[in-house]
């Protein structure tokens, strides 16, 4: 059966931190001031340095020795899979449930930035760049082709299940949820990004290292731990992007042969990646105020006139009892399946790889949201990343995955066929070919996946050069080097064959094991942080156990060391 590993592709990831911030126009939302003027901005060279001789290294043995390569980072993989899989899969959990409760108690009034601090961006400019910087390419060819793989081959929680029955639509679409819906996004954009913003707010740059800021105050800004951390998140988030690059080339390649007989290879291949390369890195250039919101805004608008042409030409009653009927089994199955340990081959082709692959985004993607989030209660930041979203990506895997089963029921083999075949990418198009105006879709849908790319790609080399800045802003040189190098390693690996990018996929989850270390102390230092915070706004009472204020004591390790 055709696995993660069969060339699919990739959710995105985040983003960093900004440069100048302006409003969208949007009421209620204010310019921000221009920060005050810092230290001459000063790369890292050891992090530049180290995570991108990895990744050129990497890139260059799987060259040379793809077959070795891959052998290697496969077994490591199943390893890390089976062992680190139950502490990722109790993480996520542990995370949402900790969002939710920070979200709807009354820390959930805390302003994060400060009790003056206004939002910068407008709601829907704020939640379409979260959106499009995680959704990505593989929102459209995972939203397609797993409901429809695990209708086929029910998945191993729901054994009983008959496959090819409206009851294994229901479990289809409910195993997806479990993968797309709020475990992936509270983990991405709640505690970690309280705590991020609660590090910038005491003088801490938006680095991963300033995730251990509570635990280990100042002392992480300058050490080799902090370097490590700051290494260790980039090399994942890279791995992750280069990932969807390489695969848009195939999948836009393959879409393109079959809608117009254009033959594939190759040299298409390069030309799209190199196409996306040179528009992601036009967008960098430009900053976050302008490339990155263009795209973004894009994005949802033309996801939304897709939901809207599927809901039209597919079965619009069917996906509307599909989405009730796995959201309910969903909610019923909620916890049981996402602690689900009974097959772990099959678990880690699907459950714990998109686990590892979201947590080794996390650090990365709450600078992004650090960055743009300023201003909104930790109540709304819960609510519009941990909620809204989550549901948004529901209803969107079950338009395109409903329709994929729709399609399959009314002939069986129409996209199961392609899609056992050759992979999740054939899934997507051989269902808008079975649309009214099939090419037009098609065409729609290809577009749709290169600008999602090309979001992640934009704000990633953003993200990833803020983490290698040391003071002040990212170069923009800094930022070109890191689009241009990520779509060179795509290329390159592209050329190995599928096997290049399958070991880079393998590899993200390798690299998710010290990144889920990171992240786990967020389980009780963004409740500690949220308290400080709801203390100094006076939403809460001090107590006489609470010492000084963080404001009085800047050079404290945290919020731990604060409480008696």
């Amino acid at each position: 059966m055709p696995t993660l590993h069969d060339r699919t592709a990739t959710a995105g990831a985040a983003a960093p931190a900004g440069a100048e911030s302006t409003t969208d126009g949007d009421e209620g939302c204010h310019t921000a001031a221009a920060p005050p003027a810092g230290p001459r901005r000063r790369t890292d060279i050891l992090v530049l340095g180290t995570s991108g001789g990895l990744l050129t290294a990497f890139v260059l043995a799987a060259l040379i020795a793809p077959t070795a390569t891959g052998d290697v980072v496969n077994s490591v993989f199943t390893f890390v899979a089976r062992w680190f899989g139950p502490l990722w899969q109790a993480l996520l959990l542990a995370t949402f449930g900790v969002a939710l409760w920070l979200g709807f108690s009354r820390y959930g009034k805390v302003r994060l930035g400060g009790s003056g601090a206004r939002p910068e961006y407008g709601r829907f400019q704020w939640v379409a760049m979260i959106m499009s910087t995680l959704l990505a390419g593989g929102g459209v060819f995972f939203a397609a082709g797993e409901p429809v793989q695990h209708y086929i081959e029910t998945p191993p929680y729901y054994e009983g299940v008959e496959s090819g029955t409206r009851q294994a639509a229901d479990a289809a679409l409910s195993q997806s949820f479990a993968h797309w819906g709020f475990l992936a996004w509270a983990v991405l954009g709640t505690l970690a990004s309280i705590v991020m913003i609660r590090g910038q707010e005491r003088g801490m740059p938006l680095r991963p290292r300033t995730l251990l800021y509570p635990l280990l105050g100042e002392r992480v800004r300058h050490s080799r731990l902090g370097a490590a951390v700051d290494i260790v998140c980039v090399i994942a988030v890279v791995a992750g992007t280069v990932g969807p690059i390489g695969f848009l080339g195939l999948q836009v390649s393959y879409g393109l042969s079959e809608v117009f007989g254009i033959s594939g290879g190759y040299p298409v291949q390069l030309g799209v990646i190199v196409l996306l390369t040179v528009v992601a890195v036009v967008s960098v250039a430009s900053g976050i105020d302008r490339g990155i919101q263009f795209f973004s805004r894009a994005n949802i608008w033309l996801a939304a006139a897709l939901v809207a042409v599927f809901l039209v030409l597919g079965s619009l009653g069917f996906v509307l009892d599909s989405f009730l009927g796995g959201l309910g089994r969903y909610a019923k199955d909620f916890v049981p399946l996402a602690l689900n340990r009974g097959d772990h081959a099959w678990l880690g082709s699907w459950t714990v790889f998109f686990f590892g692959w979201f947590l080794g985004y996390g650090p990365l993607m709450s600078i992004f949201v650090a960055r743009i989030s300023k201003g909104r209660t930790v109540r709304d930041l819960v609510i519009s990343t941990a909620v809204i979203p989550p549901l948004a990506t529901m209803f969107w895997f079950t338009v395109f995955g409903g329709t994929g089963i729709f399609l399959e029921q009314q002939s069986p083999g129409s996209v199961s066929g392609p899609l056992k075949a050759v992979g999740m990418d054939a899934a997507v198009i051989s269902m808008a070919e079975q649309l009214p105006m099939g090419a037009v879709v098609a065409v729609a849908l290809l577009l749709l996946t290169v600008t999602f790319v090309v979001t992640t790609t934009d704000s990633m080399s953003y993200s990833i050069a803020a983490a290698g800045t040391e003071t002040g802003e990212p170069t923009r040189a800094a930022r070109v080097f890191w689009a241009l190098l990520m779509g060179a390693a795509a290329a390159v690996l592209i050329l190995v064959g599928d096997g290049g990018i399958t070991a880079l996929q393998s590899f993200i989850v390798v690299t998710a094991v010290p990144v889920g270390f990171i992240m786990l102390p967020t389980l009780w230092t963004a409740p500690l942080v949220a308290k400080d915070m709801a203390i100094e706004q006076g939403l809460v009472p001090a107590g006489p156990a609470v010492a000084a204020p963080e404001s009085e004591q800047p050079s404290a390790p945290g919020p731990r060391e604060q409480q008696t």
